[in-house]
């Protein structure tokens, strides 16, 4: 009876999910830290046209097909492309009336999100790279190869140089979606969230050919593929961006299935900055590392964060030394018990914890103090109502999630901060209390 009432928990998701990532949307509800009477101040400088805001992108998605109105499908791209994608806030609105419905909790009209001009600035080469044999018989990289994957990051590194220099702040802002998403609602989340960051870093998306059509058991299936797949990707795009000259540092936010592609590059470019003796953290100038709904079984997540720690042939002469660091910020782990959108994953794999639905109760006395030395790891749990059908997306639907993710990139506020008005529950766990949030679903 049990497996009978969770497939059709399952079928019921799954209906309910297919075919609705491509909808346009209305813009995030407003987070509390903002409303009307505001406390923070949205914009310090003001963007010159408030209904337009800019996206870099970065992806391994292929073309579209002929009759597809998107410039990206759900197939997978032997490479990378980049260039721009702009989101269209708010049409029929100005630059005030804008910034004033951004301010209310309840909106007097509604602000749309559009997809708007999206130009193709560049391609990496056809992989896999081609090779040639020298003289001596031996097996090397194609130097026109190589020279077209120069030219192509110098450009990339360029278009991020470019926005940088006008960006009030000197960070980048990299999101990276989970399931059942298309170029374009990955567009609205990364935009919305953008917006309310106050339009100060550079932001960017990297998409990837996650399944957003189709029969739910084949969809997923695919997107669990397609997540290997991108991994590779990620990881070299995170590589040449965190080279770019002027960037300080590199925010990162991935949601759902997304969670389990940056934790598995970032967990590659470790291994890659111990093996060449450097320093992870001066390497790629991450700051934060936000996970938000993670898609990720508990055991397999440990695993992959803490791995190098129980690794001591990795760490080489530095066993003995202080461990090598990612992270100049935290990491921030977002949870609800109430996620329906993760009993898919959960039923799908057999598997009872995933890192996107655990408590307190979850964590053991012992991992909560591994936690608390490892030191900076958050565990964030939001046991609140539904502000969306699956409870999934309440880092933008829930306006007390999205102030405090807020709090933390914008402001740099620690999990303590009287801003945040988190409840401890532990060494490295957290709770938002239970009070109304005063907010109807999107």
């Amino acid at each position: 009876m049990r497996m009978v009432r969770a497939m059709g928990e399952v079928l019921l998701v799954g209906v309910l999910v297919g075919g609705c990532a491509g909808k346009a949307r209305e813009l995030m509800p407003t987070p509390l830290l903002y409303q009307s009477p505001a406390q923070q101040v949205l914009f310090t400088n003001a963007p010159r046209d408030p209904g337009d805001l800019e996206l870099l992108y970065v992806t391994d998605r292929a073309t579209a097909d002929a009759d597809d109105t998107a410039p990206y499908g759900e197939g997978r791209l032997r490479g990378l492309v980049y260039g721009t994608a702009r989101v269209r806030i708010g049409s029929g609105l100005d630059g005030d009336g804008l910034l004033r419905q951004s301010l209310l909790a309840r909106r007097t009209r509604a602000v749309t999100l559009e997809l708007g001009r999206v130009e193709e600035l560049g391609r990496f080469p056809e992989e896999p790279y081609a090779i040639v044999r020298d003289d001596a018989d031996r097996i090397r990289l194609d130097p026109a190869e190589l020279r077209r994957f120069a030219r192509a990051r110098a450009d990339l590194q360029q278009q991020l140089r470019l926005r940088l220099a006008a960006a009030p702040r000197k960070e980048l802002l990299l999101y990276v979606h989970g399931f059942n998403e298309t170029f374009a609602s990955a567009a609205y989340t990364a935009a919305e969230l953008c917006h309310f960051l106050g339009r100060e870093p550079v932001c960017a998306i990297f998409t990837w050919p996650a399944a957003a059509s189709g029969n739910l058991l084949t969809s997923y299936t695919a997107t669990t593929e397609s997540a290997e797949y991108a991994v590779e990707h990620l990881k070299k795009t995170l590589r040449m961006l965190a080279a770019t000259p002027g960037l300080e540092r590199i925010q990162l936010l991935a949601h759902s299935r997304g969670t389990l592609v940056l934790v598995d590059a970032l967990r590659e470019l470790v291994i890659e900055a111990l093996t060449q003796g450097q320093d992870p953290r001066a390497r790629y100038r991450i700051d934060n590392l936000v996970l938000m709904s993670p898609d990720i079984d508990i055991d397999l997540a440990a695993q992959k964060i803490t791995g190098f720690v129980s690794d001591p042939g990795l760490l080489g002469a530095r066993a003995g030394r202080p461990l090598p660091q990612l992270l100049s910020g935290r990491l921030t782990v977002y949870a609800s018990p109430r996620d329906r959108a993760l009993l898919i994953s959960r039923i799908l794999f057999r598997s009872r914890d995933r890192v996107g639905q655990i408590t307190l109760k979850d964590i053991s006395s012992g991992a909560q103090r591994y936690l608390a030395t490892f030191g900076r790891v958050d565990m964030i749990s939001y046991e609140g109502r539904r502000t969306d059908f699956f409870g999934h997306g309440y880092f933008t639907t829930n306006p007390r999630v999205s102030a405090d993710l807020v709090a933390l990139l914008r402001y740099g506020h620690g999990p303590n901060d009287p801003l945040r008005g988190l409840e401890r529950t532990g060494p490295a766990t957290w709770r938002f209390p239970d009070v109304e949030d005063g907010v109807s679903p999107r």
